[in-house]
């Protein structure tokens, strides 16, 4: 099964995987699970220690070697995805979870999330 990974699962699983449940845990470290990462992780998690809101430098260094290494792929956001972000409905202003709801849906897999806004735009969302 394919799966989008929500940025702040992406940084659970790295820094905190304890906090995880499980089931997701479990999904994530199973190598039969495609699991994709979109380009939007890295940029949102850049963007927010640029701007002293997260210390994730050390996780950024080398982050797609390691995670391409550890069996995720990166899942590029096309223009169709990014129109189709700014056409969605305004239930969240969060440019990057609109990108990331606009490439769930596009994909048609589900995002990895604990994040209930995304229920909102229809996508299927994962986290027990």
């Amino acid at each position: 099964m394919k799966y989008l990974l929500d940025t702040h699962t992406y940084l659970w699983f790295r820094s905190s995987p304890g906090v995880l449940p499980e089931a997701v845990l479990d999904l994530l470290t199973n190598m039969s699970h495609d699991v994709h990462i979109s380009i939007v992780t890295p940029w949102e998690l850049a963007i927010k220690a640029g701007i002293g809101k997260l210390n994730v430098t050390e996780l950024l260094v080398d982050l797609e070697g390691r995670e391409i290494a550890a069996g995720f792929s990166f899942a590029a956001i096309t223009p169709a995805q990014a129109i189709r972000s700014g056409l969605l409905p305004l239930h969240h202003r969060d440019p990057f979870d609109r990108l990331l709801a606009a490439q769930a849906l596009d994909l048609r897999i589900p995002i990895v999330s604990k994040d209930t806004i995304f229920d909102r735009y229809g996508v299927q969302r994962i986290w027990r």
